[in-house]
């Protein structure tokens, strides 16, 4: 690598860690200024909510990483061309479609780091830090019960009334229907326990239905126990009071594949799934794009403004993503088009200029 290379990496490096230490920073300010109202409250102390604060850091710089590395991108090109060493780069030899390679490598770099610590880190600590500040205060598992849920396991139904931890659930009505579309049998339960495989139901009414007479028949049995084979497993169970953004890609695909298989709409984790696939591509438009504006001019373009245009493009196309997400939704369109094709179009017409930039 050259040194005029390594010089606009090192810069750049610079400015987007320093982006995101002022990013996380502004972040912890604040959240922490409103955990404050949660201090005192049973053993929740003042180290708690700092830790709590500490814990959500990946999940911000994971959720933010965009706007992050746009930033500071934009700013470290935007440093660059005020001080004019761009244009000394350009008299050397370095060409607009080189410099801008160079940033986008770097970019590449930073998101996919983000990206793994969004995947493999993310999951933990956030789970971690959430379970933590609700102990501490005083919240135990009986007053953390969750809402129930329907769920559709091939030709059954499952209700189940309270989910206690995810594996502990609460009032359960599983309905068999038979190959017919009538239903077979349905099973009430107080409680069961879930091992991933299958459910271990306890106190059961089992209701089974005769309907080969002029009218139905109802047989009722009642057993201490009933061992149902379901095919979800716990992460299912888990996602389930989760917003898709707060899934592991690997959930999403198992989510994904559980609701298709049952004959459900799964279209809000499948446009989850094809942002985080397309966040590259779109990084590399954005970033591109922004290029056109540092290379337009080197004197009359604050830094002020530069920064500025930086936010406002990020800012821009999030809402422009998320435009056509709903609409997907609201007008069941394909869900793959509605994540790409924003960013696609966005790809060709910054590189189209681009190149145009360069060749003028």
């Amino acid at each position: 690598m050259k040194i005029r290379d390594r010089y606009i990496t090192k810069t750049l490096l610079t400015h987007t860690l320093l982006v995101l230490v002022v990013w996380l920073g502004i972040y912890s300010f604040f959240n922490f200024l409103a955990e404050l109202n949660s201090v005192g409250k049973s053993e929740y102390t003042i180290l708690s909510a700092f830790k709590y604060v500490l814990l959500q850091l990946p999940e911000v710089a994971y959720n933010q990483a965009s706007s992050v590395i746009l930033l500071g991108c934009v700013l470290g090109m935007g440093h660059l061309a005020t001080t004019s060493q761009l244009l000394i780069f350009r008299v050397s030899g370095a060409s607009i479609l080189r410099i801008t390679a160079i940033t986008l490598k770097i970019a590449l770099i930073f998101v996919f780091v983000l990206i793994a610590i969004g995947e493999f880190i993310v999951p933990i600590s956030s789970d971690f830090s959430e379970n933590s500040r609700s102990r501490a205060m005083g919240n135990d598992s009986a007053s953390l019960n969750k809402e129930g849920f329907w769920i559709r396991d091939g030709d059954n139904f499952i209700n189940v009334k309270k989910n206690i931890d995810g594996k502990l659930f609460s009032g359960i009505t599983v309905i068999e229907v038979n190959s017919s579309k009538k239903i077979q049998r349905v099973i009430k339960s107080k409680s069961a326990l879930f091992d991933g495989n299958s459910l271990d139901m306890s106190n059961n009414k089992i209701f089974s239905i005769d309907a080969s007479t002029f009218v139905d028949n109802i047989s009722l049995k009642e057993r201490n126990s009933y061992n149902k084979i379901v095919s979800f497993d716990q992460d299912l169970i888990d996602s389930i009071e989760k917003e898709p953004k707060d899934l592991a890609s690997s959930t999403l695909i198992k989510q994904i594949q559980f609701l298709s298989d049952n004959k459900l709409r799964s279209g809000i984790f499948e446009i989850e799934l094809y942002k985080r696939l397309i966040s590259p591509i779109t990084l590399i438009a954005m970033i591109s794009l922004a290029m056109l504006f540092i290379f337009g001019s080197s004197r009359d373009i604050t830094l002020g403004r530069k920064i500025f245009f930086g936010v406002a493009l990020g800012l821009s196309f999030e809402m422009l993503s998320r435009i056509a997400s709903a609409m997907s939704l609201s007008f069941e369109l394909n869900p793959l088009m509605s994540a790409f094709l924003p960013s696609i179009i966005l790809m060709i017409i910054s590189i189209t200029l681009l190149i145009k930039k360069s060749t003028s």
